[in-house]
C-alpha cells in the first residue's frame, strides 16, 4: 500500500462525566473550550485526513463541530464510565467508522484533550514514522526521566528500576509514555484492543510544560498561567 493511499484519522475521546473537574472538556481555558486546543492541533497537521471526537455528550459534540471536528456517532453509555478503557473507546471508534462508512482507518492518531501542550512537530513526526516504515506499529511521545521510582507490592516497597543514586548527568534515563500528546498506531492494532503495538518508535520530548494534564482546578489554573503569563503557545 502506498503512502498516498493510507487513511490517517485522529480520534479524540471526550466524555461528558468528570469527577476531578466538572465539564472539563468544555471548560474555558484562556477564553476557549479545552477540547478546542486539541482539535485545532489535529486540524493543523497536514498528514491527518479526518479529526473525529468520540463523545457521549451533546454539548461536547456541538463544541467539537464548532471547531471543525467530526462527531459521526454518539459513544455508547457503557464506554463513557469511569472504568471504560481508552483502548475500548478507540476500538469502538475505528470499527464504527469502518463498518458504517466503509472508510478504512490505516493509521489512527490518539490525542487526549486534557494534554494541550503539544508541539506541531510531535504530531507530524509520529505519523511520518509510520508512513516511512511499514514495520513500525506505533510511534508516540516520551519524556526522559531521571528520578527513581518505587512501587508497593503487598506490604513491601520495591524499587522499579536498579539505577540507584548517582549524578543526574551519569544516570541512564527512563522514559515516561505520553501517548495523550501524540500517538500514531496502525488501525489493525487498535482493533485488537491495543493502543500500542510491539515495534515502536518513541519521539523524544523535553518540554517541561507538557507534564500538565488537566484533570482538576489546579491543572486548569496552571495551564491558564502558562498560556497567558508565561506565553507558551500551543502547537507552535
Amino acid at each position: 500500500m502506498s503512502e498516498r493511499s493510507l487513511n490517517v484519522v485522529a480520534i479524540i475521546p471526550a466524555r461528558g462525566g468528570s469527577k476531578g473537574l466538572s465539564r472539563k472538556n468544555v471548560r474555558l481555558l484562556a477564553g476557549k473550550p479545552l477540547i478546542a486546543y486539541t482539535i485545532e492541533s489535529a486540524k493543523q497537521c497536514p498528514l491527518i485526513h479526518r479529526v473525529i471526537v468520540s463523545t457521549d455528550d451533546a454539548e461536547i459534540a456541538q463544541v467539537a463541530r464548532q471547531f471543525g471536528a467530526e462527531v459521526p456517532f454518539i459513544r455508547p453509555a457503557e464506554l463513557a464510565t469511569d472504568y471504560a478503557s481508552t483502548e475500548s473507546v478507540l476500538k469502538h471508534a475505528v470499527e464504527w467508522i469502518e463498518e458504517n462508512e466503509g472508510y478504512p482507518v490505516d493509521i489512527m492518531v490518539f490525542l487526549q484533550p486534557t494534554d494541550i501542550f503539544r508541539k506541531k512537530a510531535m504530531l507530524e513526526t509520529v505519523v511520518k514514522n509510520l508512513l516511512a516504515d511499514e514495520s513500525v506499529d506505533s510511534s508516540f511521545v516520551v519524556y526522559p526521566e531521571h528520578k527513581n521510582y518505587w512501587r508497593k507490592v503487598g506490604e513491601e516497597y520495591q524499587r522499579i528500576d536498579q539505577r540507584g543514586h548517582m549524578s543526574r548527568q551519569l544516570k541512564e534515563k527512563i522514559y515516561r509514555e505520553d501517548t495523550g500528546l501524540a500517538c500514531a498506531t496502525r488501525g489493525w492494532i487498535i482493533k485488537e484492543g491495543r493502543r500500542i503495538g510491539s515495534n515502536v518508535v518513541p519521539v523524544m520530548n523535553e518540554d517541561v510544560t507538557s507534564f500538565v494534564d488537566i484533570h482538576d482546578e489546579f491543572d486548569l489554573w496552571l495551564a491558564e498561567k502558562i498560556l497567558t503569563e508565561w506565553g507558551r503557545k500551543v502547537n507552535d
